[in-house]
């Protein structure tokens, strides 16, 4: 997110990107001045590059290069040794490599380009790692929300990056976000050692009853820590497949939104980088507050028995695609409304969160017992979508300023809509019979 909302600053030729009619769809001279006076201010403060929308897209994409490399062994380590110095470490080190981000530019972008995809791979730890937690302290009747409340905190962090990140750009520069991101992360890795635990019996502070509900809780719940996996199993699974390839295609649109949506703002709605970082921040806000409730809803319907664990996981999933989906492809027939914009943008994010509580979660559900190394697969699929549709969107853009925009938008609700239909037909909820200790064979 540091990168997403510094990029439009560190680049001096950001506009070239935007469809040729959204100049002539509001007033020129008021925009062309704003774009004048962030330009003079940003040579004023901080160093810009000539990088084409191409190369911007491979940067975008740069984190994910190397990252559907980790997850599933450190999946694998994660399950066998815990999370707690896996998450830390990768935050830590992660959290330090941000630190350098502005002297590696200096030196070049295909510098800046490895450095990411380093970064990349120590993310890929504290993604991947911190599932094998919740394996062990979150309540089957408690796990949507719990896990919601936890993933909610990504879109805070990026609200908080993005309303502060615009107001640095324009006044101290664009690398100040690494230098204070970089040391708020820092600062987050030491307090992770001393705060978490892997599990209940080992945490020092809780009470004796929280400590015995969790566990009795989760005494029906095979956690065996013999890890010979079932991977022909794993391979026919068309559950499985159904979650990696709705995770695929939804995160194909959701990391276009977070890489471009600073860029966009900017860029097509002619707005300064500051009020385009505030806007930016919306849709993130909102989005954190209804992953949360998605949770909360998920649970209740559960815990009342209104609906099935299998109809909760596939109508949160089709509501976080179909409506999302509906409106992105609507953007570019708004772009003259900054209001109207904004208000897809915002209903976008709020509504995708919903997805949180449908199949991101379903590997919970159908292999408990694996649920680090299907975290992995995950990341996997997350990735490798991380690494391609930026890219893809750059190359979109820089073929077709006019169109680019809605061919993009277009060919992500496409893909969006095939992984939710693929999800809806084989997506189950049951402990998957591969899954349980009795069907164990060795590799």
């Amino acid at each position: 997110m540091s990168m997403s909302i510094a990029i439009p600053a560190m680049v001096n030729n950001t506009a070239l990107s935007s469809p040729a009619n959204a100049s002539t769809e509001r007033p020129p001279t008021d925009s062309q001045d704003n774009q004048n006076e962030t330009l003079k201010e940003f040579k004023a403060v901080a160093p810009m590059y000539d990088w084409s929308p191409e190369i911007q897209g491979i940067i975008l994409s740069s984190l994910n290069y190397g990252s559907f490399l980790a997850p599933i062994p450190i999946g694998y380590v994660a399950g066998i040794f815990g999370a707690k110095y896996l998450v830390g470490v990768g935050l830590f080190i992660s959290s330090v490599l941000t630190l350098f981000i502005p002297l590696v530019t200096d030196a070049g972008a295909t510098f800046l380009i490895v450095l990411q995809i380093v970064q990349g791979i120590f993310q890929v730890t504290v993604n991947t790692s911190q599932y094998s937690i919740w394996v062990k302290w979150a309540p089957p009747q408690e796990r949507s929300q719990l896990i919601s409340i936890a993933m909610s905190g990504s879109a805070l962090g990026s609200c908080i990056i993005l309303l502060v990140g615009g107001l640095l750009c324009q006044t101290v520069g664009w690398p100040y976000i690494f230098y204070i991101f970089g040391g708020i992360g820092c600062a987050c890795s030491f307090l992770w050692f001393p705060l978490v635990y892997d599990d209940p019996a080992n945490h020092p502070f809780i009470s004796t009853g929280e400590r015995e509900y969790i566990v009795c809780s989760l005494a029906q719940q095979d956690y065996s820590s013999d890890w010979s996996l079932p991977i022909k199993a794993m391979i026919k699974s068309l559950p499985l497949w159904s979650i990696l390839v709705s995770y695929f295609s939804e995160f194909w649109l959701f990391n276009i939104f977070v890489a471009y949506m600073p860029t966009y703002i900017n860029s097509v709605l002619q707005v300064n980088l500051r009020d385009s970082g505030i806007l930016s921040a919306l849709p993130f806000l909102f989005g954190s507050i209804c992953m949360i409730l998605g949770g909360l809803l998920a649970d209740f319907l559960l815990s009342r028995k209104i609906l099935r664990l299998v109809t909760i996981r596939k109508l949160f999933t089709a509501m976080g695609v179909i409506f999302p989906s509906v409106l992105c492809v609507s953007l570019p027939w708004v772009s003259s409304s900054l209001i109207t914009t904004m208000a897809f943008l915002v209903l976008f994010t709020a509504i995708s969160s919903l997805s949180e509580a449908g199949s991101f979660v379903n590997i919970l559900d159908i292999a408990p017992r694996y649920v680090t190394f299907l975290r992995g697969l995950l990341q996997v699929s997350y990735h490798i979508s991380g690494a391609i549709s930026p890219t893809v969107t750059g190359i979109f853009l820089s073929q077709d300023s006019e169109f680019g925009w809605r061919n993009i938008f277009l060919l992500s609700a496409a893909i969006n809509t095939s992984g939710l239909v693929f999800y809806l037909i084989f997506g189950q909820a049951e402990v998957q019979e591969w899954a349980k200790e009795q069907t164990i064979t060795h590799l």
